[in-house]
């Protein structure tokens, strides 16, 4: 989706609190490092992963996830002095001249290719291939020297040094869906309603033990195509680099204005999946929040709406848009296991449960 379109498509939130308290850390990263320009723009994406990244104009996106992963605003500015690295060496510049380039390079050899007659596709392949991991290797060292510069922004300013390691160890522990495990008692709790009993069978999951992963295994290596070096190999870079960074101290707590901005982005989770249509995902979610008692009757209500958009899609047959499929190599097992159940309900089923949770939301 391209800038012009997420913005009709409001997929940037503008409240004003997560906006004020960024441009507050950037005018204090800015107080010691006077290379930080003034031209600068932030905007908050509806997106719950914690990221954020730059574009070429001097406009830093930052996911509202950030606020629900990181522990406090030292933590959030060592993320933006990390984009505002990539800015400073014109990353986002020289990947859009590299992308000019390839697409070049990439019609000058495909017309090399149809004078081929042997191998034509192994040779596309390798090309492929090669260009990729060129890719990949730029991209990689690009990653390195943003966290370098990043932290020497960051070191300049008044905030605590090992923040800017205790950040990249809480990005470690994020999973793309979540880290927490949904425990089975909460399927039972969830889904045993008064008119229709829990079904044992609903958790049955299907054996992939048989399936010969390495018969489809694609030629080319996931882990080696990453862009974002693992983040273990970044933290040992950065206290190897940065001895000071050896000395571990724990993440001090947000203050209070900051637990008011990490409520709201929890609180925000499923408006932001509900925004985007990841149905199944918010369920996962909402679920996950009841089984730890919170916020239960907004959970309950957000539950009976996504099973209804879910219900509606198994009905026009078009429920993989909303619903993963298991993959076993990429999920979690307490993933795999919440797939398994939503695949194996049926139609009737799938809108009893709407039918509960809204009525219950709305009561």
């Amino acid at each position: 989706k391209d800038f012009e379109k997420e913005i009709k498509d409001k997929d940037y939130s503008f409240n004003s609190n997560f906006k004020i308290k960024l441009e507050k850390i950037l005018l204090n990263l800015k107080k010691k490092n006077p290379q930080i320009p003034d031209n600068l723009n932030i905007l908050v994406a509806k997106n719950n992963t914690p990221n954020a990244y730059c574009l070429a104009d001097g406009t830093f996106v930052v996911n509202m996830g950030l606020f629900n992963v990181l522990d406090n605003e030292a933590q959030v500015a060592s993320v933006l002095s990390h984009e505002l690295a990539h800015y400073l060496l014109d990353h986002t510049l020289k990947s859009l001249v590299n992308e000019i380039n390839e697409d070049k390079d990439s019609r000058s050899i495909m017309e090399n290719l149809k004078k081929v007659s042997v191998n034509k596709s192994q040779k596309a392949f390798d090309i492929v291939k090669d260009n990729l991991y060129k890719k990949r290797d730029i991209k990689r060292k690009r990653e390195v020297e943003a966290d370098s510069l990043g932290y020497v922004l960051f070191r300049n300013s008044d905030y605590e040094n090992t923040e800017f390691y205790n950040t990249l160890s809480n990005l470690s522990k994020y999973d793309t869906i979540s880290p927490r495990e949904l425990k089975i008692e909460t399927y039972k709790k969830l889904y045993n309603l008064p008119n229709q009993p829990f079904k044992d069978s609903w958790m049955t999951r299907e054996d992939f033990g048989d399936y010969n992963y390495d018969h489809y295994k694609v030629k080319l290596n996931k882990d080696s195509l990453s862009t974002h070096p693992e983040l273990a190999q970044r933290m040992e870079f950065i206290t190897k680099q940065f001895a000071e960074l050896k000395n571990k101290k724990e993440a001090k707590k947000g203050d209070e204005e900051f637990a008011k901005l990490k409520n709201t982005a929890r609180m925000e989770v499923l408006p932001n999946l509900w925004h985007s249509e990841q149905y199944g995902r918010g369920i996962y979610a909402a679920m996950q929040f009841l089984q730890d008692k919170e916020e239960e009757n907004y959970n309950h209500e957000w539950l009976g709406k996504l099973f209804e958009q879910i219900y509606t899609a198994r009905k026009n047959y078009n429920l993989n848009r909303y619903l993963d499929r298991i993959e076993p190599k990429e999920q979690s097992e307490s993933y795999q296991q919440f797939l398994s159940f939503m695949w194996n309900l049926n139609l009737a089923e799938i809108k009893n449960i709407a039918d509960y949770y809204n009525k219950k939301g709305a009561s």
